[in-house]
C-alpha cells in the first residue's frame, strides 16, 4: 500500500513504487551531468527549503526562528568521506565553533554529525579521537551529539565507537539505528544494556536487498516494532519520520505505556511539512527539526529528494519556473 504523506490518506497501487523511483534517484546522483548541474543550481532553485545555509551565520537565523516557534533542533555541518587529517581537523573546528556559537546565541540546539566527516575513512581512531574532543567540549556548554548512521559497511565502526565513547565516560552522546537492514533488531538488543539515546530512521542510503528490506512495508513495519522496544527499554528515542501513521502509532503506545514526553521526541527534517510540524509542536508533541548547513550539500539534497516523490516534483517545479 503506498502512502500519501502529505494528507496521510493511503491509496491502492497495483506495485509499490517507492523502491523504484527512490533507487533512481541515489543512482543518478553520482551521474557527472545530474551533479554538475545541481551543484552550480540548485540552490537557487530551491535547495535552500532544505539547507539553512552554506555558513552557519546563515544558519543562525533559522535555527533561532524554529526556537521561537517552540521547535528544538540540531544543526550539522554537511560533508562526508573525508581522506586526509587536515581536513578532519578543519571539520572538528568548525564544529567547535559551531557549539561555541550556539551557547552564545541561547539557542536549543544540538549537534548532529558523519563520522566519515571526521576521518573514520582514515581509521577508527581517528574518528574516534575526533569526536571525543567535540562530545568533551559540547559537555563544557551542556550540549549533546548525535553520531549519524551511514552506510551498512560503516555500522560497525559507528557502533564501536559509540560504545567507546560512552565506555569513556562521554553520557552526551547518541547515535542512530536503521529500520532498513536486517541487523538492526540485533544492534539495538545489544545496546540497550548501556541506556542508550538513540534515533530510528528508515534508512537514506541506495543497499542491496542482501542486508536491507526492499519493501516500503516491511521497512515500515521493522520500524514501528524497533520504535516499540526503544520507548520500552532505551533511556531517550528520537522517532525521526513524517510518515503520520508511525506517528499516531507511537502518539497512542507511548500514552497506553504511561511514557512521558521526557522519554521521546519526534525528529522532521528543516523544510518539509513545516506546517506538519507547527501542529505537532502545539498539540505538546516534543519535536526537534534536522537543520544542516553548509556548502557540501549535494549529497544531502539528492537523499531527500529521493525519499519522496513530492520532494523531486517540488524541486521540478522550480526548475519549470526558471
Amino acid at each position: 500500500m503506498a502512502v500519501n504523506e502529505s494528507r496521510g490518506k493511503t491509496s491502492r497501487l497495483p506495485i509499490d513504487l517507492d523502491p523504484v523511483f527512490r533507487r533512481g534517484i541515489l543512482m543518478a546522483t553520482h551521474n557527472r551531468a545530474v551533479a554538475g548541474g545541481v551543484r552550480r543550481y540548485g540552490m537557487r532553485l530551491g535547495a535552500g527549503r532544505f539547507v539553512a545555509g552554506e555558513t552557519f551565520d546563515e544558519a543562525v537565523p533559522a535555527l533561532r526562528r524554529l526556537n521561537q516557534q517552540g521547535l528544538r533542533a540540531n544543526t550539522t555541518l554537511l560533508g562526508e568521506g573525508v581522506r586526509d587529517e587536515a581536513t578532519a581537523r578543519g571539520v572538528v573546528e568548525s564544529y567547535r565553533m559551531v557549539l561555541d556559537r550556539i551557547a552564545a546565541e541561547g539557542l536549543t540546539v544540538n549537534v548532529a554529525l558523519k563520522l566519515t566527516h571526521l576521518g573514520l575513512d582514515l581509521g577508527e581512531a581517528v574518528a574516534y579521537r575526533n569526536v571525543a574532543e567535540l562530545a568533551a567540549h559540547a559537555r563544557t556548554h551542556d550540549n549533546f551529539i548525535r553520531i549519524d548512521m551511514e552506510e551498512s559497511a560503516r555500522v560497525d565502526p559507528t557502533l564501536r565507537i559509540y560504545r567507546q565513547l560512552r565506555a569513556e565516560g562521554h553520557d552526551n552522546v547518541g547515535t542512530v539505528l536503521q529500520s532498513y537492514l536486517y541487523r538492526t533488531a540485533d544492534d539495538l538488543a545489544a545496546l540497550l544494556p548501556l541506556g542508550p539515546n538513540l534515533r530510528l530512521v528508515k534508512g537514506a542510503y541506495l543497499e542491496p536487498a542482501s542486508v536491507a528490506y526492499p519493501a516500503k512495508a516491511d521497512v515500515d513495519r521493522n520500524y514501528v516494532r524497533l520504535a516499540e522496544r526503544m520507548l520500552n527499554e532505551a533511556s531517550f528515542t528520537a522517532i525521526a519520520t513524517h510518515d503520520e501513521r508511525i506517528i499516531d502509532h507511537v502518539i497512542g503506545y507511548a500514552e497506553r505505556r504511561g511514557i512521558g514526553h521526557d522519554r521521546y521526541e519526534f525528529q522532521m527534517l528543516y523544510g518539509i511539512r513545516p506546517q506538519y510540524q507547527l501542529d505537532l509542536a502545539r498539540a505538546g508533541r516534543r519535536l526537534l527539526i534536522a537543520t544542516p548547513f553548509g556548502p557540501e550539500w549535494y549529497f544531502y539534497l539528492m537523499r531527500r529528494l529521493a525519499e519522496r516523490p513530492a520532494n523531486l516534483g517540488w524541486f521540478a517545479t522550480n526548475l519549470l519556473r526558471r
